[in-house]
């Protein structure tokens, strides 16, 4: 995991896309923000760039390919899997069937998008703040040498 690359964003409303900039801007990290609004430019990004995203916070009612049939494709590529991206649903609403696929499939994390600024910008922090706290695969052995 890169604690220092891009956070992806694949979400196609506008409005949500608006927002959850206008709540990276306040929080001020250094991570760039890079939105898709397509998951197959989402895919080709993942697969093709040498750049190690940090996160990836994908929607799941996407048009096109889903975000769970999205998720699927990159926990298949070899490559990608090795990356120890934190891959996490952001979305409308939590059907259980959905969440249920969504683990099933080694998602690292499933939310709920909250109605209002503040509690968007509070479960943002947290997430980014969990992750750069945590260590992986890739990044640890470094450390141990």
């Amino acid at each position: 995991m890169n604690k220092t690359g891009p956070i992806i964003m694949i979400e196609d409303d506008e409005d949500d896309q608006e927002l959850l900039a206008e709540v990276f801007k306040e929080l001020n990290y250094p991570n760039e923000l890079i939105f898709f609004s397509d998951s197959i430019k989402a895919l080709d990004y993942l697969t093709e760039t040498s750049i190690e995203p940090f996160l990836v916070l994908s929607d799941i009612n996407m048009p096109k390919l889903d975000g769970m049939e999205l998720r699927e494709k990159v926990h298949n590529n070899e490559d990608l899997r090795m990356k120890s991206i934190p891959y996490l649903f952001f979305s409308t609403s939590a059907e259980q069937r959905h969440v249920i696929d969504a683990y099933s499939r080694s998602i690292q994390g499933f939310f709920v998008k909250p109605a209002g600024y503040e509690k968007l910008r509070d479960m943002m922090r947290k997430i980014v703040e969990y992750w750069q706290e945590c260590e992986s695969p890739n990044y640890i052995k470094d450390v141990q040498n």
